[in-house]
């Protein structure tokens, strides 16, 4: 890690660090040792944004109108976002409300530290209660055993039976930090002058307000195949994957990967890989650390980090962005190199989609790098690539199998398009029960109900599958802290990563014009511009509500067939 601190000292990026580090370290001294500077900061944040002196001063800057005209519009763009900020944290009140403000969000920082914790520690049972021939499925601690998640992907029904109800099972502990974190939040959106939480969150979004629950409700309105993953990862190495995204990526955008040899003391662990991003003409764009392999202790999701945002140096020099891609692959075994089932390999170009947004990005100013942005757009350039990851045209360059080079056939990958079809309806009324339960549990307060039986409520009123007795599936999800109130973004990126495909790249995935366009209109900016504006400028026109719709409605009724025999 010493040779981190090359990087150099600038805004934000102690707080990017370490909030990397508290997930990724091996070592749990410093994962704990990061989340108290992560801590600590961001109280000093909270403290900032409550700094009358200095809001005072950006205040007549904007006030003074031959300024602001002599702003470039991401410089103007910027300081009104640190205006919005201000005002959000309670600017206005006075001092006593203030700092009961800065309190509350500490205390919020806190619950959602020990909220995120609780969703990932394991269920124990006596081991005695399952039967004999499952118990193995299970880690074993004396005489109880551990299920320390849904093991939805076990061929078993009992074991997966058990796992969901055990794994679910309601823990009093956790329930109260829900409603402690719910309460904390509806207080503070409170005390600044929101409404609810949700209205507050939602201010300088695309959705802007929540009403959005209502539209995802429309999709539920409008809204037989069968693979065996296991035929398909011999085709998709790791290695083939990633000479696809290299061959994408120099086609769409005059970009390529090279893999770079480390210094010691660099990486966190012996199997990180570090790529340098460089482009054909303009020469090195960033780096990408990828943290791809399974080890223990590591947390199982595939995430995106950036640990130095990109930004114009007072000097005039470009400080290049530096991101690490985690993801949880098997290892390569002595008779074969890592091979990727077709969901790992869309994961693989859904974080690889977040990283180019990073490394493309060239903004004047930290605070709105690469995937700095409204999170109702962030996930859009990974979502995208997902439909590049799907397209024949595409997986046609890479896919080859390992140990013969035979490229994978044509009626294959008919089938695994249809497989997507499969539960396609059913995978989207998830995300709407997810988004809709998100906005009840940040909008009015008092909740009418607990949490569960709210859960119970909305999932027999939105949601094809009932309730599950004695479950208490909220309390396992993470993304009330990251996404609290936001988690109908990934059906809004979503929406619009299938407008642009179908409009910009669905003819041809490898148009280089298009490329551009994509990289000049969207990734480029960051968040330094209202991600509307970036979205009418890709699609050259300004999508209404229903457009939103229709999009998701239309992605569940694609006629793969034509489309595979078309290309």
């Amino acid at each position: 890690w010493q040779s981190w601190k090359d990087l150099g000292p600038q805004p934000h990026f102690s707080i990017l660090l370490a909030d990397f580090v508290k997930i990724a370290h091996p070592d749990f001294a410093f994962r704990e040792a990061a989340e108290e500077a992560c801590r600590n900061i961001g109280t000093v944040v909270e403290k900032l944004n409550t700094d009358v002196e200095l809001c005072q001063s950006l205040r007549r800057l904007l006030a003074d109108e031959i300024v602001v005209r002599s702003l470039d519009p991401e410089t103007r763009r910027v300081a009104e976002l640190f205006m919005f900020d201000f005002e959000i944290s309670g600017i206005h009140l006075d001092e006593e409300k203030r700092k009961k403000a800065v309190n509350l969000n500490v205390r919020i920082l806190d619950l959602c530290n020990e909220f995120l914790t609780g969703t990932h520690l394991p269920n124990k049972i006596d081991k005695h209660v399952l039967p004999e021939h499952i118990r193995y499925n299970f880690t074993a601690e004396g005489n109880y055993l551990q299920v320390a998640g849904l093991h939805a992907d076990c061929p078993d029904d009992l074991v997966r039976e058990a796992a969901y109800k055990i794994f679910l099972y309601p823990n009093a502990e956790q329930l109260s930090r829900l409603e402690e974190l719910l309460a904390s939040r509806n207080s503070l959106a409170q005390l600044v002058g929101y409404d609810t939480f949700s209205h507050r969150a939602l201010q300088g979004t695309m959705a802007r307000n929540p009403g959005i629950r209502h539209v995802w409700k429309d999709i539920l309105r409008n809204s037989m195949y069968n693979i065996d993953p296991g035929l398909y990862c011999p085709f998709f190495s790791l290695g083939a994957c990633m000479e696809g995204l290299n061959s994408l990526f120099s086609q769409l955008l005059g970009i390529s990967l090279y893999a770079e040899q480390t210094q010691r003391g660099e990486v966190w662990s012996e199997d990180v890989r570090k790529l340098a991003v460089v482009h054909e003409t303009e020469g090195l764009l960033g780096y990408i650390y990828c943290d791809f392999f399974q080890r223990p202790d590591k947390p199982h999701q595939d995430c995106h980090f950036t640990v130095r945002g990109g930004r114009l140096r007072e000097n005039g020099e470009y400080q290049l962005p530096v991101v690490v891609l985690m993801l949880s692959l098997p290892h390569s075994t002595r008779g074969a190199p890592t091979l990727l089932s077709p969901g790992m390999m869309e994961n693989l170009f859904h974080e690889m989609g977040h990283a180019m947004h990073s490394m493309l990005g060239r903004t004047r100013y930290q605070h709105v790098t690469g995937t700095r942005c409204p999170t109702d757009f962030a996930e859009v350039p990974s979502i995208l690539m997902e439909y590049f990851a799907n397209d024949y045209r595409v997986v046609n360059q890479f896919a080859r199998h390992y140990k013969t080079g035979q490229p994978l056939p044509k009626n294959m990958v008919s089938r695994l398009c249809e497989s997507k079809k499969v539960c396609a309806a059913a995978d989207m009324q998830l995300q709407v029960f997810y988004a809709v339960l998100d906005q009840i549990y940040h909008g009015k307060h008092p909740l009418r109900k607990s949490t569960t039986e709210i859960l119970k409520e909305t999932q027999e009123k939105v949601y094809g599958l009932p309730y599950v007795p004695n479950t208490a599936w909220q309390l396992r999800f993470s993304h009330l802290v990251g996404y609290g109130a936001k988690y109908y973004s990934y059906l809004m990126s979503r929406a619009v990563a299938s407008m642009v495909w179908k409009q910009c790249f669905a003819q041809d995935p490898f148009d280089r014009a298009m490329g551009e366009r994509y990289r000049r209109e969207m990734l480029a900016h960051g968040g330094g511009k209202e991600p509307m504006l970036m979205v009418q400028g890709m699609l050259q026109k300004s999508p209404s509500v229903e457009d939103f719709v229709d999009a998701l409605v239309s992605d569940l009724d694609q006629d793969f067939e034509t489309f595979i025999t078309d290309s």
